[in-house]
């Protein structure tokens, strides 16, 4: 059971047998964190958190802890900036969410890293997860069209990063001011 100030999903039914990848995508504030850690602890502990943000300022370290504090015990936190692939690799055989996509695509950006190998390393890695994946990546391109080079190039890169996680997912999500709306697999 999942409750908060967005309501609970009961997640019986969302039992993952079947269903290796589930993306959970959203916009801001949407309930997709929240909810795809509902979908992980729908399994049996322990889970793995891999955390791509860094607390380069305040507010992103309040909303880490934010995210930490909400957390019950059971799960054990791997940060992975940049290095998500191999941080994949080394919990195979767990139950793990990633959250999230989005900082980790602007983290390769903003590093110069070689975006497609990277993306490249992530399908292979998840390609052969033995334990159920959640990632949460936001929806980007449903906004204006941003005004500089640098932040279009963002929003069509992690377009297209959403389109090939999505492809290879047993299970899409869209989460709309805190639904979630299913658009690939079954609930």
């Amino acid at each position: 059971m999942f409750g908060g100030f967005l309501g609970r999903f009961d997640l019986p039914h969302w039992r993952i047998v079947n269903i290796r990848l589930t993306l959970v995508l959203g916009g801001a504030r949407s309930g997709k964190s929240r909810y795809a850690e509902a979908l992980v602890t729908a399994q049996p502990p322990p889970w793995i958190y891999v955390a791509t943000g860094e607390a380069l300022d305040a507010e992103m370290a309040q909303r880490i802890a934010a995210h930490r504090a909400r957390r019950q015990s059971g799960w054990t936190t791997v940060e992975a900036p940049r290095a998500l692939a191999a941080r994949l690799a080394e919990h195979a055989a767990m139950p793990v969410l990633v959250d999230c996509l989005t900082l980790w695509l602007s983290n390769l950006m903003m590093a110069d890293a070689a975006i497609e190998d990277e993306i490249a390393r992530l399908l292979a890695v998840l390609g052969q997860a033995r334990a159920p994946v959640m990632m949460v990546a936001n929806e980007v391109g449903s906004g204006i069209v941003p005004d500089n080079a640098l932040a279009r190039r963002f929003r069509d890169l992690q377009g297209t990063l959403n389109q090939r996680i999505a492809a290879q997912a047993d299970r899409v999500v869209l989460m709309v001011a805190g639904l979630p709306l299913v658009l690939k697999g079954s609930a």
